[in-house]
């Protein structure tokens, strides 16, 4: 599939207040297009809490209803379970950042996948509270600045796409803002499939990841092709790796080298030889864990049909 050949209505207007090269903007036109504009938006506090607009008017074509920080999750059940009584098939989804994904709201996350809630549950992950000040979250990775982490973040991040792998939930999924093909084909997949559904954006914030607002789409591609961010899926429980990622993982792509991507950005500009190979054993030891991952899924499923 083209990206012209994407649904071609637009659902985040013009004139909206985000940053230039905001990847926000970008990937939500993305998943609305996706849904048809088919859908109401539960939105936490965020960036994109700020650049829709202040009430009464919005620049997101389709209902939002704005919540507090910690849950969005909670609030989306309530919402679907309304339009099911009703007789209606909305999507409900939430558009929420890491701050409130990773963070404060992932109790509520955790709670709503437990109790598979039919909701697509969306965390646009840009690795910082980029809308309140660039401070670190639980997804900012290890080495980076921020305004709370100035000497560079001492601990890796978590991985909630992960915590939802756990969980068994029927739908997860990662993507980037460099690769909206592959985004728009597992957000379509996604709305097909009933329960809970997760799906992680790796987001670059040129603010506050300091690189220049035209490189966001390139920094998302670099993300993946570095093996920094991995692309994957898992569909019922069974995973695998999806795009440039899966032609990493069989061996018929070259990884480019990790440490291209982190000098592309101010905030690693600080790193030691030895903080950045503390952070490619990092990445090769997770890359492991995901190929054997992977191959056991195989194994068990074939072993289980037989």
């Amino acid at each position: 599939m083209k990206i012209s050949e994407m649904e071609r209505e637009e659902y985040v207007l013009p004139g909206n207040t985000a940053c230039h090269g905001c990847p926000s903007t970008i990937c939500l036109r993305t998943v609305l297009k996706a849904l048809k504009g088919r859908a109401i938006l539960v939105i936490p506090a965020c960036c994109t809490s700020v650049y829709m607009g202040p009430f009464p008017n919005s620049a997101i074509k389709v209902p939002v209803f704005n919540t507090a920080f910690a849950s969005a999750a909670a609030t989306a059940s309530g919402i679907k379970a309304s339009l099911e009584m009703q007789g209606d098939d909305t999507e409900v989804v939430v558009w929420a950042g890491d701050g409130g994904t990773y963070d404060i709201g992932l109790q509520a996350l955790s709670g709503a996948a437990e109790r598979g809630e039919d909701i697509i549950y969306i965390c646009y992950n840009n690795e910082i509270y980029s809308n309140t000040g660039i401070q670190r979250s639980g997804a900012t990775p290890f080495g980076a600045w921020t305004t709370t982490t100035w000497a560079g973040k001492t601990e890796h991040r978590k991985d909630v796409s992960e915590i939802m792998l756990a969980h068994g939930i029927p739908y997860v999924a990662t993507a980037s803002t460099g690769y909206l093909k592959d985004l728009y084909e597992k957000v379509k997949k996604a709305k097909e499939i009933k329960g809970f559904r997760y799906i992680e954006i790796l987001a670059p914030c040129p603010p506050g990841w300091r690189f220049p607002m035209d490189k966001t789409v390139h920094m998302g591609k670099l993300a993946v092709e570095s093996g920094m961010w991995i692309l994957l899926e898992s569909v019922n429980g069974r995973f695998r790796f999806t795009g440039v990622s899966r032609a990493i993982a069989e061996g018929k792509r070259k990884m480019r080298d990790l440490e291209e991507y982190l000098i592309s950005q101010e905030r690693f500009s600080h790193l030691s030889k030895k903080e950045i190979d503390e952070i490619r054993r990092y990445v090769q030891e997770k890359w492991s864990r995901l190929i054997k991952l992977e191959g056991e899924v195989d194994a068990a499923i074939a072993k289980f049909y037989v």
